[in-house]
């Protein structure tokens, strides 16, 4: 039996679809002004872990993640860089893919961009003014808090005299407010070189919290079953979201919330000031595999902090490394025909317990767990060779199957022979000659994960194996 931690009722509580066998799911994606940072792809790998054990239970899941592409911080960056949009949004947007599969994250089936919904956004915000949610200030439209008296309902929060500024990304613009709480719903353009869209409401560009309800609402309906992210999001952002979708239609927004938790470096908080600020990308340029991150990430369950070091992800890339030594043995191993009764109970028990675990709020330290002590058994089993051929052939389905999941193991490969690595060595130095810096990076982390580090000298490239 499924149970999450549901933020709204602030308790765990056993997942029951709004339609049996169907999960309609969306999660809270990126803001893309520059390289996706390790704590984004916590976040991220969550997700992925709600996606995979979702379709694990055996549910049909339809997975919505958002992609902002316009709000300050992308608008003062192009500006700078003198470029539209679009043009600045579109590298970060492929260098997003680009980890998010590295990190063995499977892809949502709906990827909706802000900038592509503006109609839908428009048309949500008439049904706000209609009703009396919001109104019309110096060009602006905002959201009335006060029109919605279980804002609040989400973060727990009491906000009576509260003021905006609680948080980085509350609405604190310049135009007059009928109470500081409110937030902006539309903005009217700062400059004639700001980005703006003519529409029925005026010309102007969305506030960051409308686009995730209209986008939502758009391939989810109006009331769905799971709202994830960041648990820095709760407040103003999923609180906003909540006020505005039920203020237009009345209904139930979201059933469960799930928000993931915050991830340190060495203790804390992860900042560009305090030369601790790491990007997907600068961990793998230092020879640790995709493989070794994800396994990181999923070391500590999602709703406790995670503290990163570079020791801790040390010995992920050697667990990683250990496990995947472990299915090559059982795989490669020769075995007699016939089944030892103890490992056909060991393969039936590990996948109990693995899904007991996942059932359990998405456990994923104890997921782990289970998949450690499997491994220790049948390591001795094969040493001893105790193994069978029926044995082998259900405690690698079982392997398998778990990672469905976990994606830790990856695929079974051959070791590459030197003039392979050479051949993609050279092909690197060229992409680096180009300056197509993201297939240096892509050919970098396709051989980590066959288990070659390159080191970068004076001297040139030199490579090793694992």
């Amino acid at each position: 039996m499924l149970k999450f931690r549901n933020t709204l009722s602030g308790r765990i509580e056993e997942f029951r679809p709004l339609n049996e066998g169907e999960v309609r799911f969306y999660y809270c994606g990126p803001t893309v002004w520059d390289y996706g940072h390790i704590g984004n792809f916590r976040s991220a790998v969550a997700a992925d872990i709600v996606r995979r054990y979702l379709k694990f239970k055996g549910y049909k899941v339809t997975h919505v993640m958002n992609i902002t592409d316009v709000e300050d911080r992308i608008i003062a960056k192009s500006q700078e860089a003198g470029l539209g949009i679009d043009d600045y949004t579109a590298k970060y947007i492929d260098a997003l893919w680009e980890d998010a599969d590295a990190l063995g994250c499977e892809r949502p089936d709906i990827i909706p961009r802000a900038t592509r919904h503006i109609p839908e956004m428009v048309s949500l915000i008439e049904k706000l003014l209609v009703t009396n949610h919001a109104y019309r200030s110096d060009g602006s439209i905002y959201y009335r808090i006060a029109s919605f008296p279980e804002y609040g309902k989400l973060s727990k929060i009491n906000f009576a005299g509260n003021i905006a500024g609680a948080s980085e990304r509350v609405d604190t613009d310049k135009y007059e407010k009928e109470d500081a709480r409110d937030f902006a719903l539309w903005k009217e353009p700062a400059s004639e070189t700001e980005p703006a869209w003519d529409t029925e409401i005026g010309r102007g560009r969305p506030g960051w919290h409308i686009e995730c309800s209209a986008m939502s609402m758009k391939y989810l309906g109006e009331s769905f079953d799971i709202h994830a992210g960041g648990i820095d999001l709760v407040f103003p952002h999923h609180e906003n979201e909540i006020a505005q979708s039920e203020g237009a239609t009345g209904k139930q927004f979201v059933r469960y919330w799930i928000h993931f938790e915050h991830l340190k470096v060495e203790g804390e908080t992860m900042s560009k000031s305090k030369g601790n600020y790491y990007t997907f990308r600068d961990i793998a340029a230092k020879g640790f595999s995709p493989a070794a991150i994800r396994y990181f990430l999923l070391s500590v369950p999602y709703n406790k902090q995670l503290n990163f070091t570079f020791d801790a992800l040390a010995g992920a890339e050697k667990t990683v490394a250990g496990l995947r030594d472990f299915r090559a043995r059982l795989s490669e191993a020769k075995t007699e025909p016939g089944s030892n009764d103890a490992l056909h109970e060991a393969a039936q028990r590990a996948l109990s317990e693995f899904e007991a675990a996942m059932d359990d709020d998405l456990n994923t330290s104890v997921a782990l767990a289970v998949v450690h002590n499997l491994s220790r058994e049948v390591n001795t089993a094969l040493a001893r060779k105790q193994v069978k051929v029926e044995n082998q052939r259900e405690l690698l389905e079982v392997i398998d199957r778990i990672d469905t999941v976990l994606n830790i193991f990856g695929k079974s490969q051959r070791e590459m022979l030197d003039s392979e690595v050479q051949a993609m060595l050279d092909d690197r130095q060229e992409a680096r000659r180009r300056r197509d810096f993201g297939r240096a990076d892509e050919i970098r982390r396709e051989l980590a994960e066959r288990g070659i580090i390159l080191e970068d000298t004076k001297d040139g490239v030199r490579w090793k194996r694992k």
